[in-house]
């Protein structure tokens, strides 16, 4: 694994995986260019997402094709701790969101987004450790409002685990982290032989 520290971003790539060397590394801004023509009129409306004055939820907004539309983002917590999943569909990916203090982007092998994905995260000593289950990050992106300081983070998909020692969070700015697996080897689903 190799840990690239660039402006609050920290992108973890393995050194395995081909698609960011050779070839795949031309692809992929190829793809992304032709995708982002395709949707740059319904990104360009961009979004908005708050949270919720209950709390329990982030309020997404957005320009659709009948006017504005709305859904809700569930808002969990993890003690003082709140978090929220995201960045399914291109709403979603061009939306503003609440400046919470750590930002987790997961990717696997040639996919752009990875779901399911355990996080534990453990701050200073004396603190709790905070686990955030699979089932609740449904989406490629995990918002966490910590506190200012320094937080070792593992994040475990299938069995591989990533771990990340020291990973600073500053009060009003977000640290992006990126969490990359050489291949998904998530939930495969088995069919009955007859």
């Amino acid at each position: 694994m190799e840990n690239i520290r660039r402006e609050g971003h920290i992108h973890m790539t393995d050194r395995n995986d081909d698609v960011e060397r050779g070839l795949g590394s031309g692809i992929v801004p190829i793809l992304g260019l032709l995708f982002g023509l395709v949707a740059f009129e319904q990104v360009n409306a961009g979004g908005v997402a708050r949270v919720l004055p209950s709390g329990d939820g982030i309020q997404m907004e957005y320009q659709g094709a009948d006017g504005t539309q709305q859904d809700v983002i569930p808002l969990y917590r993890a003690g003082t701790v709140r978090y929220f999943s995201a960045g399914i569909g291109l709403d979603e990916r061009g939306a503003d969101y609440p400046p919470f203090a750590l930002k987790l982007v997961f990717t696997a092998g040639g996919k752009p987004f990875l779901t399911g994905v355990t996080v534990t995260i453990q701050g200073p000593k004396g603190t709790e450790k905070i686990v955030i289950p699979g089932e609740r990050v449904t989406g490629p992106w995990l918002f966490v409002d910590l506190p200012a300081g320094t937080y070792d983070i593992s994040a475990a998909q299938a069995d591989q685990t990533q771990a990340l020692k020291s990973v600073k969070v500053e009060r009003g700015k977000t640290t992006v982290v990126h969490l990359r697996w050489s291949e998904d080897r998530g939930v495969k689903l088995i069919s009955p032989v007859n």
